[in-house]
């Protein structure tokens, strides 16, 4: 993999690298990216972050320019947009610095946020004649509402992160120096817990994104049953009772 360097352990990192591109977005980081979510299916979370001066500006431009009508219909980013969907741990961004474009999809597509002051984060794709086209006008929407979604997708501004901050778009801010300690803490806080509910819990919270509130409540209902009788939801109940650390299996 050359666009994206790995790191393998209980939290899994994955570091965007074309940081002479400010980490662009092209069809080589597409798969090296769908490679490195299946090298980490066994960590419990996975953080991405962004080498050098950027999280990402984007798609590459010159590439899709150059990409027909047919390869982006059929295929375009979607193996990535994919693969993300169906991870089931917890994905963080960091985001390091520009957060622009596609760069923003893909930090929406992650579980949270966490972002350094110095991040800039919009879709500036409106100054190409272009508009989002991987989520930037549906999570983006969902998340800060019609008006203010509105502003940013078609004035194409960027914002700061504390801006996102008070939109709900971002979970936390910190000093850039803490960007990765913060985003470790919050990993390592999540892997301490059941990693069996954790995925139960991931999932229930995205299905409200999709359904109606009802179906959303009989979904969530049902991964509670089954959280309820698994085995570490026994165990962490169990030590409850017992006054004592839960020793969980997952």
């Amino acid at each position: 993999m050359n666009t994206v360097i790995v790191e393998k352990g209980e939290i899994g990192v994955i570091k965007l690298n074309r940081p002479d591109k400010l980490n662009a977005i092209n069809m080589e980081m597409v798969y090296d990216m769908v490679n490195a979510f299946n090298e980490l299916k066994a960590s419990k979370a996975v953080i991405i972050t962004g080498n050098g001066k950027a999280f990402s500006a984007g798609a590459d431009v010159k590439e899709m320019m150059e990409m027909s009508i047919e390869q982006v219909t059929r295929e375009g980013h979607m193996p990535l947009w994919d693969t993300m969907r169906g991870f089931r741990k917890p994905i963080i961004a960091a985001l390091n610095g520009v957060t622009a474009g596609g760069g923003l999809e893909l930090a929406m597509a992650c579980d949270m946020i966490i972002a350094a002051e110095s991040a800039r984060l919009g879709q500036p794709e409106i100054n190409l004649g272009i508009i989002p086209g991987a989520g930037g006008t549906q999570r983006l929407t969902r998340t800060v509402g019609k008006y203010r979604s509105m502003e940013i997708v078609l004035t194409g501004k960027l914002i700061t992160a504390w801006e996102a901050y008070r939109m709900g778009l971002v979970t936390k801010v910190v000093p850039d120096e803490a960007l990765m300690q913060e985003s470790m803490r919050l990993a390592r806080e999540i892997s301490q817990r059941s990693g069996f509910a954790v995925e139960m819990g991931k999932e229930a919270v995205n299905k409200a994104l999709d359904t109606l509130l009802q179906q959303g409540l009989d979904f969530e209902r049902r991964n509670f049953y089954v959280t309820l009788l698994s085995e570490d939801g026994k165990e962490g109940m169990r030590a409850f009772i017992e006054k004592r650390k839960p020793n969980w299996k997952t």
